[in-house]
């Protein structure tokens, strides 16, 4: 490869590199022109509460790289450590229902400890700290999830099911509010329930725009943020009063 050539090749790569760290939001498809849907009816708040323990909970969703130059960018592990909320549980199950908020601008990227028991191949741990601190620019910054307008992101329960592919286990329908948007999504959860102490744990496929997010890209497409993420989530919730 000649030196003119090379000198090309780095600089598309560099900026590539560049609006990774500030990619642009493309216009609206003619689906998130339109009204956005009504919030579903929240299930009521019946039963024995259970505070959520944010040091014990932990929810992480895992954002992937696409495009034609996915391989100049990353993978990212996001995080929140800091949920709050109450699980309410009656005597039939299936009627429990839930608030739990997730404090935007306390979410963290690519911490190494959690990248750390992700594959590898997926999630190196060499993420540069500018490919971080961007992506948290990003995530936060109005073309997203807007955290100066709107701090929460609120998920509430709509209904329980029996989940007929888990037996014992139970699918979650629920309103998530983000932005100023309410969808309502769904979600496989299993639970434990020992003494005071209650243990939600799942882990499913969402896409952004089913919570009426455009996942960001650049370079015409090129570069770009796949819309599919995967969401993990570990709740601890102790009983309402119930010694800490």
């Amino acid at each position: 490869m000649s030196g003119g050539c090379k000198i090309r090749v780095l600089g598309a790569l560099f900026l590539a590199c560049a609006l990774s760290a500030c990619p642009t939001r493309p216009p609206p498809s003619p689906e998130a022109v339109r009204a956005p849907p009504a919030p579903a009816p929240i299930a009521p708040h019946t039963g024995k509460p259970y505070d959520i323990l944010a040091a014990q909970s932990l929810l992480t969703v895992r954002v992937y790289r696409g495009g034609a130059l996915a391989s100049a960018g990353h993978n990212h592990v996001i995080a929140s450590h800091t949920l709050v909320g109450t699980i309410y549980v009656p005597g039939d199950l299936l009627k429990s229902s839930f608030e739990v908020r997730v404090a935007v601008a306390e979410l963290t990227v690519d911490e190494p400890e959690l990248r750390a028991q992700e594959p590898a191949g997926d999630f190196p741990p060499d993420v540069p700290q500018a490919a971080r601190d961007g992506t948290r620019r990003n995530m936060l910054g109005p073309a997203l999830l807007a955290a100066d307008d709107y701090p929460e992101v609120v998920l509430r329960a709509v209904r329980l099911e029996a989940a007929t592919a888990a037996p014992g286990g139970l699918t979650a329908y629920l309103d998530a509010q983000v932005r100023d948007q309410h969808r309502t999504i769904s979600a496989p959860l299993a639970y434990e329930l020992a003494g005071d102490t209650l243990t939600v744990t799942g882990e499913t496929a969402l896409r952004q725009s089913q919570l009426g997010l455009t996942p960001f890209t650049a370079l015409l497409g090129a570069l770009a943020v796949q819309d599919e993420m995967r969401v993990r989530f570990r709740i601890v919730a102790r009983a309402a009063g119930a010694g800490r």
